[in-house]
């Protein structure tokens, strides 16, 4: 089992007894599911749907509201949240300075406060720790402790995209960043800011830019790397590591490029999908 301290990501605390309903008015998530011992992955959106900020969202054992996010936005992020608040019954504070983000993988933790990461089964479980405290927790838990880039290889294998890297904030819809498939999105659940306009995507399947994983050979593409088909531009490379790197791409123009014979570059360096299937528009009798 192997354990690191994310240094950037931030927490902030929401507690009081409208803590719950206040945020659940404003995210993407719904947070009547959220249950001691998980998470809840979602987003704050602009009117027009755009992602904000992304997070996830825990419960300690005093019923307070734990909202793991990146640190660089967590006091904007607490700011925008006490604007919403009104009249509501809550107190929200950006914790960051004593609190941080221990992520723990390949290996299930023995600590009691620690939540599972609900993007995707092989990134493991977080739990919130005071900034310092990374290794007499993981010597407590039994891991071996990394730091931040073994952690970050592992979330790029696993196809889940971060925030600031792999898209630009304000810039993306929660399908371009894969969130309705990593349990950022609940579609059943009431209103929240954007959602008129995340729905629409989602009922009509227009989603048509998705972050996939791609695989290359030798030095990594920086970030930010236009990523070419003949001399069309078909996306922006994000994170890579390892021979493997995000990429937010229009899928269907990816495809029909591979179909036409040509090559995905990034600079110098080709492209392959890890699974064409990443690049396949679903079903009119899929789409909901």
């Amino acid at each position: 089992m192997k354990a690191a301290f994310l240094p950037d990501r931030g927490v902030i605390q929401i507690s009081g007894p409208d803590a719950r309903s206040l945020l659940n008015g404003l995210v993407t998530t719904d947070l009547e599911r959220l249950s001691p011992g998980e998470a809840r992955f979602g987003a704050l959106l602009t009117p027009q749907g755009k992602i904000v900020v992304d997070f996830l969202i825990a419960e300690d054992a005093d019923g307070n509201l734990l909202v793991d996010c990146p640190l660089e936005l967590a006091q904007s992020l607490a700011t925008k949240l006490n604007f919403y608040k009104l009249r509501a019954k809550a107190t929200i504070e950006n914790q960051s300075d004593t609190l941080g983000v221990l992520a723990i993988w390949d290996g299930a933790p023995a600590a009691a406060d620690s939540f599972i990461d609900p993007r995707h089964p092989a990134l493991g479980s977080r739990t919130i720790i005071g900034r310092g405290e990374a290794e007499s927790m993981a010597a407590a838990i039994g891991a071996e402790l990394a730091d931040a880039a073994a952690y970050n290889a592992h979330r790029i294998a696993c196809g889940v995209p971060a925030g600031g890297i792999d898209f630009a904030y304000n810039d993306a819809f929660p399908h371009e960043t894969n969130m309705d498939r990593l349990h950022g999105v609940d579609f059943d659940k009431g209103c929240y800011v954007g959602q008129e306009v995340v729905s629409r995507m989602q009922h009509r399947g227009t989603a048509r830019t998705r972050t996939v994983l791609m695989l290359f050979s030798g030095a990594a593409p920086a970030p930010g790397t236009a990523i070419t088909a003949g001399e069309k531009s078909i996306g922006t490379l994000g994170s890579a590591t390892g021979g493997m790197a995000l990429a937010v791409l229009r899928i269907d123009r990816a495809a029909d490029a591979l179909n036409a014979g040509l090559k995905l570059m990034a600079g110098e360096t080709e492209l392959q999908p890890a699974s064409r299937e990443d690049l396949t528009m679903p079903a009119k009798a899929e789409q909901i």
